[in-house]
């Protein structure tokens, strides 16, 4: 099967693009940065994983950019992870506007516009597709200085959940996965003494299992889990 993986370069993108090449997917990378790490992928799984660096900030050239330079009418997409966010952390008496706005085009405009030329590919092919997003804790549990970040994941826990609903008939779904803290780049930015404050928030005491996320991922993509959407599904040590 024919999977589309956004900010599949580093982190939890690549590790869930390493999940769905070992079982035997074909995966699609769109990222920024064409890291080692996928390169690495490429040289293991030729063949089955492509890349192309793209700017998903530019949410109104989607189309061009992923849908016609990429990946075109005659390759059927069975999957499309959502996984590209960045970051804007402050305290919201110091909320930007410029730097709000940026971050809803990567988080939340142009995941919308992907989803919607997904969409199209699944009904041209009349495929029982699944798209996958994933979110955030801060969007349910509050943390000082993630108010605008969570509030993009919120509004694509929404935007899915209703997504779910509208195309659910055609046997096509769509389901959140919500991490919890992870040791990734998006976190390297916290002191040592942050991350284990976090971590002691969870039952397990510990941060959140990069592989773990992208194998829910993959299980949410497959046939296993075709009674499963409009679902917000949480890996997140427990969370408290």
């Amino acid at each position: 099967m024919n999977h589309l993986v956004t900010g599949c370069s580093r982190g939890v993108g690549v590790e869930i693009c390493r999940v769905l090449l070992k079982q035997g997917h074909t995966v699609y990378g769109v990222a920024r940065s064409y890291t080692d790490e996928f390169k690495a992928l490429e040289s293991e799984y030729a063949g089955r994983v492509f890349f192309k660096s793209i700017d998903l900030s530019d949410s109104k050239n989607v189309r061009k950019s992923v849908f016609k330079n990429f990946i075109s009418n005659n390759i059927q997409l069975h999957g499309f992870v959502n996984n590209a966010a960045m970051a804007y952390d402050d305290i919201v008496t110091n909320l930007n506007l410029d730097k709000l706005q940026a971050m809803y085009a990567v988080n939340v405009f142009t995941p919308m516009m992907i989803t919607k030329y997904a969409l199209r590919n699944m009904l041209l092919h009349h495929t029982k597709g699944c798209i996958v997003h994933i979110s955030s804790i801060s969007a349910h549990t509050g943390y000082k200085g993630l108010a605008m970040y969570a509030s993009s994941k919120g509004a694509l826990e929404a935007f899915s959940k209703n997504t779910a609903r509208e195309w659910g008939a055609l046997g096509i779904r769509s389901n959140v996965v919500v991490p919890g803290f992870m040791d990734t780049a998006m976190s390297s930015t916290l002191a040592e003494e942050q991350k284990d404050r976090i971590y002691k928030r969870t039952s397990m005491k510990a941060a959140t299992s990069v592989h773990s996320v992208a194998e829910t991922v993959a299980f949410l993509l497959s046939d296993a889990a075709c009674s499963i959407t409009g679902q917000n599904i949480h890996v997140d040590n427990g969370t408290i």
